[in-house]
């Protein structure tokens, strides 16, 4: 037991240090947690999740060549219209215009643009700006459970299927969506008269006696409503929307999908000893495509969705660079792929770091809580928050601990319903959406507090996850 905590320790120290530096350091530090396990303690390696980081790899490239197409700008352009159309609502209408762009994109790191002109906009109709964005920031991150070429959706849906819970995306999408907009929606409600009125707030009417404090906070407005968008920047909106259809038709209608000859493991046959001594397994017979009769068999297999997502947006990229003027360069320095493939080493250390403990340890883990998670399943939700605190990306807590939850018995319509519960790293304010809504906000009422934990995204952030857990889960067992 001692040893089981000690090596704990160390995966723990792994992720929080990597949480301090950020970026692409979480999951290399994560490499040296994983070396310490392996060569100082002789713990037998997990297994990579080679699968999702494919996907990421894939869906991150088509986002990333169409917001180098320009397309993104369009995207940014009409919700700055709706939003300036209804000023007043905009407490509401920001968090839905970054929720949906997330879900559309699979990264929240598309707000970027959208968060000064929502600032701006609250500005002018003398709203406080912390009202709007605190909820807008929360609404990028939550959108990832909500997206059909998110990793943590992917994720959950390729790990579960593997589990012998059959799901697919668009089931998966038919809870998660309304209940992360009910939880936005109790989020914007309880924002919607958050702290004083800027007429009546000492502070900020003081900042304005200043010239030049005056002249920083109205004095520029943010918008895209300038820009014109070209017809090739549309047309590379309408190939990607057009690839999010496709992937959803096929997870919607597997009967389309294609099948193919493959030779397979027959189950619990045993090794087969060769005349010379060497003994192969059955796996390792069907690897070389070796039929062996009570061994292996020949079977047909139906093309994976993990496979079809690649297929589809590696093609749907490509289209853009061929048809619509998209510039490979300039998709490799774009925020939406490099925040990509930040994400991509973050699950690839965190989740092989994860996989390699829980896997040594799965028994022992098992007997120790088996007695909760049988009478209080639910309780799930509570180790996702805390490990998304922690390692801040929605899709490694999903490869990381849902192989967990499953070999300790959960159902899968228990974690399909606590799904939303694997955003919890607004808790602590260092996600680089957060910190940028705190300096886009020019009026300084979106803040960072004195004491860390007392910032403008723990209300709106805690009631967010909250409903929508509560709401995700009575949908789960609805349709169940």
């Amino acid at each position: 037991m001692a040893l089981m905590i000690i090596e704990l320790l160390v995966v723990l120290l792994a992720l929080y240090v990597g949480s301090r530096y950020g970026s692409l350091a979480l999951g290399a530090i994560s490499g040296i947690g994983l070396a310490i396990l392996v060569f100082g303690f002789g713990m037998k390696p997990g297994t990579p999740p080679t699968d999702v980081i494919y996907i990421i790899i894939a869906a991150v490239t088509c986002a990333g060549v169409m917001q180098a197409s320009g397309g993104m700008d369009w995207l940014i352009q009409i919700a700055e219209r709706l939003l300036r159309k209804h000023p007043d609502r905009i407490t509401f209408l920001a968090p839905l215009c970054t929720f949906f762009l997330t879900v559309l994109v699979g990264t929240g790191h598309v707000v970027y643009t959208l968060m000064p002109i929502i600032c701006d906009i609250a500005l002018k109709k003398g709203i406080r700006p912390e009202r709007p964005c605190g909820v807008a920031s929360i609404a990028s991150q939550v959108g990832i459970t909500c997206s059909p070429i998110a990793a943590a959706v992917v994720a959950f849906v390729t790990i579960s299927n593997a589990n012998h819970f059959d799901i697919t995306i668009p089931k998966v999408l038919m809870v998660s969506i309304p209940a992360c907009l009910c939880g936005l929606m109790a989020a914007a409600a309880a924002s919607y008269h958050r702290g004083l009125d800027l007429d009546k707030d000492p502070v900020f009417q003081a900042k304005l006696k200043d010239p030049e404090q005056y002249k920083y906070i109205y004095g520029s407005g943010a918008t895209t409503l300038d820009k014109e968008i070209p017809q090739s920047a549309k047309n590379a909106v309408f190939i990607f929307l057009g690839a999010l259809a496709v992937i959803v038709m096929f997870a919607a209608m597997p009967d389309l999908l294609p099948s193919y000859s493959s030779v397979k493991a027959v189950k619990d046959a045993g090794d087969l000893t060769l005349i010379s001594g060497v003994t192969i397994s059955a796996k390792q017979l069907a690897a070389a495509g070796v039929v062996a009769e009570g061994f292996t068999e020949k079977g047909m297999v139906d093309l994976k969705m993990n496979i079809v997502i690649q297929i589809v947006m590696i093609s749907a990229a490509a289209l853009m660079i061929i048809f619509c003027k998209a510039q490979p360069k300039k998709a490799v320095a774009g925020p939406v792929w490099q925040s990509g493939m930040v994400a991509v080493v973050a699950i690839y250390g965190i989740a092989w770091l994860a996989d390699t403990y829980f896997s040594n340890y799965m028994t022992e883990m098992q007997e120790a809580l088996a007695g909760l998670v049988e009478a209080y399943p639910w309780s799930i939700a509570l180790v996702f928050f805390a490990v998304s605190v922690l390692i801040n990306s929605q899709g490694a807590v999903v490869v990381a601990m849902l192989p967990l939850a499953y070999k300790l018995g959960i159902d899968g319509v228990v974690l399909l319903g606590v799904l939303p519960s694997v955003y919890g790293y607004f808790f602590i304010p260092n996600y680089p959406s957060d910190i940028a809504t705190v300096n886009f906000d020019r009026s300084g009422t979106t803040v960072i507090g004195k004491y860390l934990l007392n910032h403008s995204f723990m209300m709106p952030g805690l009631i967010c996850v909250s409903v929508s857990t509560i709401v995700a889960y009575l949908l789960a067992m609805m349709m169940n």
